[in-house]
């Protein structure tokens, strides 16, 4: 009998240890939006789950939407160390559409799964990674400014925080971009070089979001479609305006009414995140 008990108090603590290597966190919503003029309303719904199991120094993290019949996997991804080195993988090619991703901009389908492999070297004070399709980076901070730098695709970005001002600039292969970012009396001001324009601040215990985006041009996929250095084309798209109003309750959830000057559309939102 006392060894029943002690190889069940032993498998109790192993159980335990277990679980303990192994977070849950999630998010749910449910928004009304009356798609503005030309269009019938409509409620959409969204849950998602997601998983963070930890070993050691190796992680395994899964994303997962719950709203369906279904679980139906968003993300899985593997990190590991071995010495200097950091591998990892993504292991799921996540599903995605030619549809506004929320700043005028349009995403296409592509394969994002891939092994990257990222090494510590003594080269002062710089990372070195390396990815499967061959791609060499050399990343680091000095004084300040953060630079990154791809010797396969050929794009350098750079960022540093400068009189109050957060600044980037990304080179790729010969076309710049650029945003600033700063805060005046209270408000959170962001512009880029799309001509994109948002500002956030408190209103009476709410905040409210004003964007807005610029036009967009057409461009063409790529000549050169490789995994490094695809380029996908985009369609174009007329600027517009949102304004969001968002409060937090008391209850864990959080309200939000979204305003946008395309279509007309209003859009309500509850979400809550556990």
């Amino acid at each position: 009998m006392k060894k029943l008990i002690a190889l069940f108090a032993v498998s109790s603590v192993a159980t335990t240890g277990a679980m303990a290597g192994v977070a849950l966190s999630g998010t749910a919503s449910v928004s009304y939006d009356d798609n503005g003029t030309g269009a019938a309303s409509e409620t959409t719904y969204d849950a998602d789950l997601a998983v963070v199991g930890t070993a050691g120094s190796t992680t395994l993290t899964a994303g997962y939407d719950m709203e369906g019949a279904s679980l139906a996997t968003t993300g899985v991804s593997l990190a590991t160390t071995i010495g200097p080195m950091t591998i990892s993988a993504d292991m799921h090619n996540a599903t995605e559409d030619s549809t506004d991703n929320g700043d005028g901009d349009y995403k296409f389908q592509q394969d994002d799964t891939g092994v990257s492999v990222s090494l510590n070297a003594p080269i002062g004070d710089a990372t070195i990674a390396l990815d499967d399709s061959g791609a060499v980076s050399i990343s680091g901070t000095w004084s300040g400014v953060t630079i990154s730098h791809n010797v396969k695709t050929n794009v350098t970005t750079g960022s540093a925080a400068i009189a109050g001002m957060d600044v980037s600039v990304t080179n790729d292969d010969g076309s710049s971009t650029w945003s600033l970012g700063t805060t005046v009396s209270g408000v959170a001001v962001t512009l880029d070089s799309e001509s994109d324009v948002s500002a956030v601040f408190g209103l009476a215990g709410n905040t409210m979001t004003v964007n807005y985006i610029g036009e967009r041009a057409s461009t063409a996929s790529s000549t050169d479609m490789t995994a490094a250095k695809a380029k996908y084309s985009k369609a174009s798209a007329a600027a517009y305006s949102t304004v969001a109003i968002s409060r937090a309750l008391t209850s864990g959830a959080t309200l939000a009414a979204t305003y946008k000057s395309s279509d007309e559309s209003l859009t309500l939102k509850a979400s809550v995140a556990f």
